[in-house]
């Protein structure tokens, strides 16, 4: 089982979400969270002064998933997030060692 963990624009979250649906992921989490990758942040005019953008607004979703979906996942956000500019996001896949599912104490594929 992966964790998968995506940082992408939050504007390409509905594309990203029902590409992910037709390829059967049931389930996610999203938050809204601030950050910057290489690019450092912008600077911004605002009435007449430049300020900078340090934390840029961006999306996290995070997915747990058994082996067979993962590489079609990583495929599906990529083609669905990218806009080909700096600060499109990334993608990270982390090993899960267990996975419960509270309400019934299903564990391990089952529970996802």
């Amino acid at each position: 089982m992966k964790l998968i963990t995506a940082v992408i624009k939050p504007f390409r979250l509905d594309e990203v979400r029902n590409a992910l649906a037709e390829v059967g992921v049931q389930g996610m989490t999203v938050t809204e969270v601030k950050g910057f990758g290489r690019q450092r942040g912008h600077t911004e005019l605002y009435r007449g002064a430049e300020y900078v953008v340090d934390f840029l607004p961006k999306v996290k979703i995070e997915l747990a998933l058994t082996d067979d979906l993962v590489e079609r996942v990583i495929e599906t956000i990529i083609g669905s997030a990218k806009t080909g500019k700096v600060g499109d996001g990334k993608i990270f896949v982390t090993d899960l060692d267990q996975v419960y599912r509270i309400r019934t104490g299903e564990a391990g594929d089952q529970a996802i």
